[in-house]
This record gives C-alpha cells, structure tokens and sequence, in this order.
C-alpha cells in the first residue's frame, strides 16, 4: 500500500526514482478506509534530506499512512527555502489540536548547547507532553531522544570526548520484544552524535528499559510505556552518503571529527560506503508501524490516550 504524502512534496519524486509506492493527496482522497496519521517534527537543518529518508523506511509496510509535518513556531530554520516549510509543513499548535497514531522527532544540531538554553526548548516540552497523551506510540532519534529522556525522566546528557561518528555493530538485549521481530543476534547503526546517555543513569530509572547496546557506541535503543516511546540514540534513517557528506562537511573545520569507523570500503574515504544497516533499519520501522502503531492503535483514533 502507498504512502499518502502532501501534493508535489519533493520526496514524492526522488522516491518514485526507487520504485516505491506513494500517493499524493489528491488520488489519496478516493480512498475510503482510515490511514494511519503519523506526523514528524522534523528539526534537523537539510529537511528535504529527513524527508525523504524517513518516508523510504515508511513506505515498507502494507499500510497506509498520512504523514504530517511538524514545524516549531519559536524557531525558523535556516537551511530550508520558507516556502517549503510553508507548503507542506504546519504549526505545532495547529497540529497539536489533533491525535495521531504515531510520531517521529528528529535529531537536531544543538547537541552540545545546555537543553534549557535551546531556543525551542519550552515549545518542545509542550509537544513532548502532548504526545503522550495524543499520540499512541513516539521515536525520538539522536538529540530528540537524549532531549526527551532528559524532559520525561532528568536523565543527562555527557560530552564525548571525540565525535561518535560510524557505523557500529548492535545487539538486541531483549531479542522477544515485537520491535526485534525478524532481527538478527547482531545488527549496525549509525551514530553521528558528540554527547552520550549512559546505562548508568538509565537504570536508576524503573520505567526505562536499554533493549539494544554496542561495545563501541554504548546505549542504543531505550524503550518506556510498554512501546510507546522508543529513544534511539543513533540514525538507522540515514542513506548511504550521509556520513559521507558529514565527513567532508567538516574536514579541516573541526578538530574532533574523525574519518567515520566501519564505514568506508577498506576504511579508505576514496572508496565508497558500505551500506550495512540498511535491512536493520526497513525492518525496525516496519515493526514500529506494525506492532506499536497499527496493532495498538484504536480504530476511532480519538479514542487515543
């Protein structure tokens, strides 16, 4: 089934180059049965980047989903033409007024400023609580997740010494959970993060479960509320090129940033990237909707709590 995404969103046609299904709004409405509602507070710089790479993992499921997009009214992003943000994205107090059945919060790029100094800091505690209470079941990924965990349980953000920045191999703790479901003992996922959550500070929190770890990237996934929050503290949305790009973004500009780990063929940036996460992450979005969204959702979705 197709992914029903906003007219002429520029994702539509990248993902069409794929051959993945999706269905702007104009044919979407002669649909009759209710698609799942799913909105996505995107705060990472390159939008259109996010866009397209959350909807490619979206798109691997039978369902189909309405995706909105959520933008802050106490910030103006920088890296995005305004009329794209004022062509497919809506205020968060619009779309607060609504339920939906699932969500996704990005990272952001202000993982090194005090969460209280961030100038969308008090927006984005309103939209955290709201979730809770309209939305069945949250992703938060990268700093959206540390900045959630920090909201929610006071759980505290730790500068690394050097920048996490690779591919890393992972392990699923709890291999029974439904979000695992398919998974192998070992899987990898990106990380591109300069601060960390530790275990430590996690398991003085009852209410908090580390379902999946790395020896070389630590705390990787959390999950609270039997499902409905899940923080995952690196980037299995991101394409091939991405940390690529990172990579020479910043090369010769920062001093502790170093060639990504377990990423470059032979370990050698003129060779390309070896794409080892890509199964991981389908499969992990394709149970969320699955199992925490689709299964748990109430038809009525006003019937969300």
């Amino acid at each position: 089934m197709p992914l029903r995404l906003p007219d002429r969103l520029p994702a539509i046609e990248l993902l069409k180059q794929e051959n993945i299904f999706v269905m702007d709004e104009t044919r979407a409405h002669s649909q009759q049965i209710r698609p799942l509602r799913i909105v996505i507070l995107n705060l990472m710089p390159l939008k259109i980047t996010t866009e397209t790479d959350l909807v490619r993992l979206l798109s691997n499921t039978p369902l189909q989903m309405e995706i909105n997009f959520m933008k802050l009214k106490s910030h103006t992003p920088k890296n995005t033409p305004v009329e794209h943000m004022m062509l497919f994205y809506k205020d968060s107090q619009e779309l607060m007024k609504q339920k939906f059945d699932g969500m996704i919060v990005t990272g952001a790029p202000v993982e090194t400023v005090p969460y209280e100094n961030v100038d969308y800091w008090r927006e984005i505690n309103e939209i955290f609580d709201w979730a809770r209470t309209h939305v069945q079941s949250t992703l938060y990924l990268c700093w959206g997740a540390m900045a959630a965990l920090y909201h929610f349980y006071q759980i505290p953000k730790h500068l690394l010494e050097k920048k996490k920045f690779g591919i890393f191999e992972t392990h699923p703790i709890n291999e029974r959970l439904p979000i695992f479901r398919g998974f192998d003992d070992v899987f990898m996922m990106p990380h591109s993060r300069h601060t960390e959550v530790r275990r430590c500070d996690l398991e003085k929190v009852p209410e908090l479960e580390i379902i999946a770890e790395s020896p070389e990237a630590g705390v990787c996934i959390v999950t609270s509320r039997e499902g409905r929050e899940f923080y995952i503290l690196g980037h299995l949305e991101y394409a091939p090129n991405t940390l690529d790009m990172e990579y020479r973004r910043d090369l010769g500009k920062r001093d502790d940033v170093e060639m990504p780990e377990h990423y470059y063929r032979h370990d050698d940036p003129a060779q390309p990237p070896m794409v080892t996460w890509r199964s991981a992450a389908n499969l992990f979005y394709s149970n969320w909707i699955d199992y925490y969204v689709y299964q748990e959702t109430p038809y009525d979705i006003n019937d969300i709590r």
